[in-house]
């Protein structure tokens, strides 16, 4: 028997908004949170602009032994945690003995790993941090979680690249509805604002030089965007049962209603011109949910700001959504936050549960000019109310992995 699958409770950490209510407000108000890199001299690199979470301490929000254990990674997906956690009203103890984590990253602690092979250089063997190891690994971030707030019930981390905060959620949507569990901690996190991280993308001529105008750098769906701008950040769901949720009185915020996965099967890093394999996410996303084309009122576009993706995209949402395309609205998160590659799908869910919540329909920003080959509505400049129904969330991510969530309002 498969159960439904709610959300009860939201956790986030974003350029734009730290915590919740932050980042609602900035989203609802078309805010940026790009500025110039402070965490250290970006002045050789030819994108010197990222999306940092501001006012982000770690030693103010976590227990010290945690911060001097873990990368900044972990630390924004425990804070997003405890946030979803309290919005939950979970309550510690036999109420989280059975709940998953499920919460991965696309990199893990590449920062770390920079400056502990920097003094394994340096000084040689036997002279970096001994934790190095577990403090980089992919699945700490999970671990950690489950050990600071009791959740023990199945652990684990997907990595999708900028995938990845979909195909988490989807895995701990699967588990819940499944019975396998009936409470999961479902997102992703990522903090890779790195000079070497940073350099990489730019040899792959990836990111926006628009270094004189950081809030306007990240312009999805424009005819000048010159690509993405790197950011960090995480994003934290709590999904139950519906039937559990209902026992222990839990305002419900939404329904996951579908999760659809695909491959390319293409390229390391563009997507395959025809978006067959987004296509194909799709698709499979609005089957799982039982819905038509015609009931989707919002994509949540992966919207990378990329010469390649945006009107490829575009492409295979019209071919999804046939003659209904033209009466979507579709919204690029990305253009306020900057693109936090792992962490990426879990903030534009976030996004997308209070687009249903609110009935508030974030903008995308920086689009003045829509290239020609991106002919639908981007919702630009200026938030709109709406009666938001259901929401489509994409993500697409290197090496062709594709994952679809689609979320629906809350039964009253």
């Amino acid at each position: 028997m498969a159960h439904r699958v709610v959300v009860t409770g939201l956790g986030v950490c974003a350029s734009n908004g730290l915590g919740v209510p932050a980042f609602r407000d900035a989203l609802a108000h078309g805010r940026s949170g790009i500025a110039p890199i402070t965490r250290f001299d970006a002045s050789a690199l030819r994108s010197r602009i990222a999306g940092e979470v501001k006012g982000f301490d770690a030693r103010a929000l976590l227990p010290a032994k945690v911060v001097k254990r873990t990368a900044r990674f972990t630390q924004l997906a425990l804070v997003a945690a405890h946030e979803a956690l309290a919005h939950a009203a979970l309550p510690p103890g036999d109420a989280r003995e059975n709940a998953a984590v499920v919460v991965g990253t696309g990199v893990g602690g590449f920062d770390v790993l920079e400056e502990e092979h920097a003094v394994f250089l340096e000084r040689g063997p036997g002279k970096f941090a001994p934790l190095t190891v577990p403090v980089i690994i992919p699945d700490i971030a999970a671990g950690v979680i489950a050990m600071e707030t009791g959740c023990r019930g199945p652990n684990l981390a997907c990595s999708s690249a900028c995938a990845t905060g979909a195909s988490n959620i989807g895995t701990a949507f699967d588990l819940v509805r499944s019975g396998r569990c009936e409470v999961a901690l479902a997102g992703s996190t990522e903090s890779t604002i790195s000079p070497f991280a940073i350099d990489g993308y730019c040899q792959l001529h990836a990111l926006s030089t628009r270094n004189d105008d950081p809030a306007g750098a990240s312009r999805p769906f424009s005819a000048d965007r010159d690509g993405f701008v790197i950011a960090e950040g995480a994003g934290v769901l709590v999904l139950e049962s519906e039937a559990h949720a209902a026992r222990r009185g839990a305002r419900v915020l939404a329904e996951l209603a579908g999760y659809g996965a695909s491959a390319d099967g293409h390229h390391l890093t563009s997507p395959d011109p025809a978006g067959r394999g987004a296509v194909r996410a799709m698709r499979a996303a609005l089957a799982d949910a039982g819905l038509a084309p015609s009931d989707i009122t919002v994509v949540n576009a992966h919207g990378t700001s990329t010469p390649l993706n945006d009107p490829t995209e575009t492409r295979a949402i019209r071919e999804v959504f046939g003659a209904h395309a033209g009466a979507l609205m579709v919204q690029a998160t990305k253009s306020m936050t900057g693109h936090a590659l792992g962490a990426a799908a879990a903030i534009e869910a976030v996004a997308s549960v209070l687009a249903l919540v609110d009935g508030v329909v974030h903008p995308t920003i920086n689009l003045d000019t829509p290239d020609p080959e991106c002919d639908l509505d981007y919702v630009p400049n200026r938030a709109r109310r709406a009666d938001v129904r259901a929401v489509m969330s994409n993500a697409f991510g290197f090496g062709g992995h594709n994952a679809v969530l689609v979320f629906r309002r809350a039964v009253d």
